[in-house]
């Protein structure tokens, strides 16, 4: 299984606006080259985190994109989510009828244990859990460097 660009990215993106939270607005602009992302590319995914009410957008030569709410209380299953849909990583795990093999397809059910292990892992972890664990690896990083 392979994650998208579109989640790799949002999660990125949102990372950052998770640093910067309480802050006001942070630009697009900011944010790709934070993320050396293509402008263009991530407001399609802002689009898509803003219709999931994850982000909060501003207008205006101040403006840019802010989290709607702390970053304890956005769980990466949430942006998984608002970026990938809810379907599952197999359409038969969610729709029966997908496929006329369900009744007897033994890795269906397989593949329906991933997702909810996925899920579980990105339900439990919010973008303050990787705040953290960003701040943690910079100190490490330089702790090691002037041993």
């Amino acid at each position: 299984m392979k994650l998208s660009t579109r989640t790799r990215y949002g999660t990125r993106a949102m990372l950052d606006l998770a640093v910067a939270y309480g802050k006001g607005p942070v630009s697009s602009k900011e944010i790709a080259e934070r993320q050396d992302l293509s402008q263009k590319y991530l407001e399609n995914l802002m689009a898509a985190l803003r219709s999931a009410g994850l982000i909060r957008s501003v207008r205006g030569p101040q403006g840019g994109h802010m989290l709607a709410c702390p970053p304890e209380q956005v769980t990466l299953r949430a942006i998984f989510e608002a970026l990938e849909g809810t379907g599952g990583f197999v359409e038969c795990t969610t729709d029966a009828t997908f496929c006329e093999r369900s009744c007897d397809c033994v890795t269906q059910e397989v593949w329906a244990q991933m997702y909810a292990a996925a899920m579980a892992v990105l339900t439990k972890t919010t973008l303050a859990d990787l705040v953290r664990r960003s701040g943690e690896r910079r100190s490490n990083a330089c702790a090691m460097y002037y041993i």
